[in-house]
Order: structure tokens, then C-alpha cells, then sequence
């Protein structure tokens, strides 16, 4: 899977757009990507990358997939690069981590960067440093 993954990133980035999140469901029947560029990803975007996607896949690879989805990430999209906790920074997140920090494993806070590995986020009560390998899932969230 990382193989497939890395092809679709290598596509995707060709087309000038970034792979945010990249998921199988079902064993592989349903192909799922979530794209974004400077600027909105519109309807035009989504159907660029799916058919370029599809047309490279049936040919070069044996990866045997009913249907093939594309969109954006939305407004409280995942956050799965380390830069992008950067590219983020001032925005609102929820972070979850692998492993307890201070009996937690959930946080809410703004993003404050990175500092070489680490995640800094300001919570209600601090400014905390999270490992970036200790991260099991971080989403931003907006303020609706």
C-alpha cells in the first residue's frame, strides 16, 4: 500500500496538487483521495486528478479497485505532515496522541509550530510540545 500511496503522491504533485490523505475501504474496493492547491479545490480539480489517477493505475500498476473518489480535505481537514503543523500555525487543532501526556491522550489548542520534531500547540492551560511520532491522529478545527 505505502507503494500505491507514494505512486498517487508522485501523480497527484505532477498535476500540481497535494495528496493531504490517501485511504483504502473494503479491501481495496474503494479508493479514496484528498486533495488540495493554493487557493479552493473545485468540482474541475476533483475530475483532473481522478481521471489522470485512473488512466495511470489501469495501466501500470495491478491494483484492482472498483471506484475511485476524490476530494478536498475541507475545513477541518487532517493534518498528517510535520510541515504542515507549521503551514497551520495560529489555526485551531485537535490532536490525538499514540501515547498519554500527563494522563491525556486528546488535545484542543492553537497550532504554534514546530520545533525540529516536536508539535507545539497553546492549550487553555499551556504551550505544549508533542512529539511528532507520539501524533495518532490531528485534524484542524475550525470555528464554524
Amino acid at each position: 500500500m505505502d507503494d500505491l500511496e507514494t505512486l498517487i503522491e508522485k501523480l497527484v504533485a505532477q498535476l500540481g496538487y497535494e495528496l493531504v490523505d490517501f485511504e483504502t475501504i473494503n479491501g481495496g474496493q474503494l479508493l479514496r483521495i484528498y486533495i488540495d492547491k493554493d487557493g479552493l479545490v473545485n468540482i474541475e480539480d476533483c475530475t483532473t486528478v481522478s481521471n489522470h489517477v485512473n488512466n495511470v493505475l489501469s495501466v501500470e500498476t495491478d491494483f484492482d479497485y472498483e471506484r475511485l473518489e476524490v476530494s478536498s480535505p475541507g475545513l477541518d481537514r487532517v493534518i498528517k505532515k510535520l510541515k504542515d503543523f507549521d503551514r497551520f500555525k495560529g489555526q485551531q487543532a485537535k490532536i490525538k496522541t499514540r501515547f498519554a501526556i500527563d494522563n491525556r491522550k486528546n488535545f484542543k489548542g492553537t497550532l504554534s509550530g514546530i520545533k525540529g520534531e516536536m508539535i507545539m500547540i497553546k492549550t487553555e492551560d499551556e504551550l505544549l510540545e508533542i512529539d511528532f511520532e507520539n501524533i495518532d491522529k490531528a485534524r484542524l478545527d475550525p470555528n464554524y
